[in-house]
């Protein structure tokens, strides 16, 4: 596989869907075959699943039911849009991967860490990030920029209690212990235009170190 697979992970808020949209056209820019996409979503399935996972009105979710959701989608994606561009030697930049997983539903909704990522495993057959950036920001500040941005989408998970969110950026604090060598911080709780330099000039100059 000649291409390379960054993933874009964080809280509620942390701005990383906004960077990332904004870091394809500044790679392109530099020369870099870029390719965006999200989950859950980015393919016509997936994007049905993550109706269903998303919606407010779905309160009743069960847990274990939601974790499978995800995978699913996960699987749907991968296949029909991910590994293509990867084979075809792109930069894929994805909005999330499966450490939401394991912060979400593996630690904030309690089903265990390793359990989760089992169930992942076998929907990604072992195809993990070769980068992942975490854009770091105190759940309180993220939640305030979600209440002053009348645009953005409103999903199910922004109604969760403040305890929740607090679990997903404690989750994400122990996954980037667990994998220092994939997972870099980025301080998100700066103004736009600096997390997004600073996002563009660390991948540029990770891949202009591994190629």
């Amino acid at each position: 596989m000649d291409g390379y697979f960054i993933t874009f992970e964080g809280g509620e808020g942390s701005g990383k869907s906004s960077i990332l949209k904004s870091a394809e056209q500044k790679l392109q820019n530099l020369g870099y075959d870029v390719l965006t996409t999200r989950e859950p979503g980015g393919i016509e399935i997936a994007e049905k699943v993550r109706d269903i996972i998303l919606d407010p009105v779905h309160t009743a979710m069960d847990a274990r039911t939601e974790a499978l959701l995800y995978a699913a989608a996960r699987r749907q994606h991968l296949t029909e849009k991910i590994l293509p561009a990867l084979k075809k030697g792109k930069i894929v930049l994805c909005d999330r991967f499966v450490d939401s997983s394991l912060a979400y539903q593996g630690f904030a909704r309690g089903l265990g860490i390793d359990e989760v990522f089992s169930i992942n495993q076998f929907a990604i057959q072992d195809l993990m990030p070769d980068l992942t950036l975490f854009f770091d920001i105190e759940p309180k500040e993220g939640l305030a920029r979600i209440k002053a941005n009348k645009d953005r989408e409103r999903n199910r998970l922004d109604f969760e209690n403040i305890r929740f969110h607090e679990q997903v950026y404690e989750a994400y604090q122990l996954l980037v212990s667990k994998f220092p060598d994939r997972i870099q911080v980025m301080n998100a709780d700066q103004p736009f235009a600096q997390v997004e330099t600073d996002t563009v000039k660390y991948i540029d100059s990770y891949l202009k170190k591994i190629k």
